[in-house]
């Protein structure tokens, strides 16, 4: 998206990460960039007025909801039965690999 007018950010860009910007996940650095080009663009202000409302009705209905240990539980041991799962952690973070296989079943 572009809103036509120069902005030393483009509009796509910053839309690509306004959700970063709503969950505090920017440094001081980004997040002032992501500031000045709101203050500047009332498209893209406008954008993150609606995703901001979203994200605050998300969190209003869904908070604190979690699923039962048991499912979980079920569901890690079926995903794990059905995939090759490897995890390793390392200085740059943690990865996870996972080779599937489909299973296919008659009915």
């Amino acid at each position: 998206m572009s809103c036509g007018e120069h902005h030393d950010t483009d509009c796509s860009e910053v839309l690509a990460e306004v959700w970063l910007y709503l969950d505090g996940e920017c440094d001081k650095e980004r997040r002032a960039v992501l500031v000045q080009h709101l203050d500047e663009c009332s498209p893209c202000l406008a954008e993150y007025g609606l995703d901001e409302k979203l994200k605050q009705l998300l969190a209003r209905k869904c908070s604190g909801e979690t699923a039962p240990e048991t499912l979980k539980a079920k569901l890690r041991k079926q995903i794990l039965q059905q995939a090759q799962v490897s995890v390793e952690s390392g200085p740059g973070g943690t990865t996870v690999e996972v080779r599937t296989t489909r299973i296919e079943r008659s009915v």
